[in-house]
């Protein structure tokens, strides 16, 4: 749970600093300024439609796969209705920026590490891994679908897109070997 919390809060730091957005968070944004839903209510929304890709490639989700499909979006809408909509300074936005990823990777270890099941996007790209294409495929194709998708339902694309882009991976696999259960 500590490590959906962070991973929610994380979300909303990034979303803050406005220097762009994370591939699957530009679709998210993009469905939530087309729908006039919250970005957190559209994080859940679109993990239950993601949920039911699994079927089709068997996989099973565990009680951390419902938990993160539920606690990142509540957790994420929170944290934005505490700070402040617009920061000024752009050393501020930067600092929002990196602390954010850096908090992002720290919590993806540890809600991978507690070992209770993948989140919806990410047993989506295993499921799909599983049967062939490789991770590095599947994650790629996936993350430019949802990055265009969201871009044209008028998602955040900036610096801060290509940073996480580039900086998640390295991030994650730092940490989830070291905060497994």
């Amino acid at each position: 749970m500590a490590g959906l919390v962070g991973f929610g809060i994380s979300l909303a730091m990034i979303v803050v600093a406005n220097l762009g957005l994370p591939p699957w968070d530009v679709f998210h944004q993009g469905l939530s300024k087309q729908t006039g839903w919250s970005l957190g209510r559209s994080v859940i929304i679109v993990s239950g439609f993601v949920l039911l890709l699994w079927l089709p490639i068997r996989e099973r989700p565990g009680i951390g796969t419902i938990a993160n499909a539920i606690v990142v979006g509540l957790v994420l809408d929170a944290t934005l209705a505490v700070l402040p909509e617009n920061v000024e300074s752009l050393a501020a936005r930067i600092g929002l920026l990196i602390g954010g990823i850096v908090i992002n990777g720290v919590t993806t270890g540890l809600y991978i590490g507690a070992g209770l099941g993948p989140g919806p996007r990410d047993g989506l790209m295993t499921g799909i891994a599983k049967r062939g294409p490789s991770i590095r495929l599947v994650r790629t194709a996936i993350e430019v679908m949802v990055l265009i998708a969201g871009a044209i339902l008028g998602g955040t694309i900036g610096v801060g897109t290509f940073v996480f882009a580039v900086a998640i991976g390295p991030l994650s696999q730092i940490f989830i070997p070291r905060l497994r259960l």
